[in-house]
C-alpha cells in the first residue's frame, strides 16, 4: 500500500483515542457516523463543482478532502485504505459490466 495512505491510516487509528477538542478527525469520531457521512456528501458534492469548473489544481484539492473523509469512514468502521485497495486489485481483468452484473445476482 502506498506510504501515504499507510501513515493516514495509522493517524486515523491514533485519532480514535485523543480528544474531540484538541482534534478535528476525535471530533468527527465523536460526533458520529452521521456528521462523517455529511462530511463526505458535502466533499463529493465540491468534487462534483471543481470537475464542473475545468480547474485542475481545485478537482485535485476537493478529490484529497473526499478520499481523506472516505478514509476517515473507513477508520471508524474498523476498515482501512489496504481493504479498498484490495478490492481494486480483485477487479482488475474484470470487466465493470461484468463485475456489476455479479452484484446483482
Amino acid at each position: 500500500m502506498n506510504d501515504t495512505l499507510k501513515q493516514l491510516d495509522a493517524v486515523l487509528q491514533q485519532r480514535k483515542q485523543e480528544d474531540p477538542n484538541s482534534s478535528y478527525v476525535a471530533s468527527l469520531y465523536d460526533k458520529g457516523l452521521d456528521t462523517i457521512l455529511k462530511k463526505i456528501g458535502e466533499e463529493a458534492t465540491e468534487t462534483v463543482i471543481a470537475a464542473k469548473s475545468g480547474e485542475k489544481q481545485q478537482i485535485i484539492y476537493e478529490t484529497a478532502d473526499l478520499w481523506f473523509h472516505t478514509l476517515v469512514l473507513l477508520a471508524q468502521q474498523d476498515l482501512c485504505a489496504d481493504d479498498v485497495l484490495k478490492e481494486l486489485q480483485r477487479r482488475f481483468g474484470l470487466s465493470g459490466l461484468d463485475e456489476k452484473a455479479s452484484r446483482t445476482k
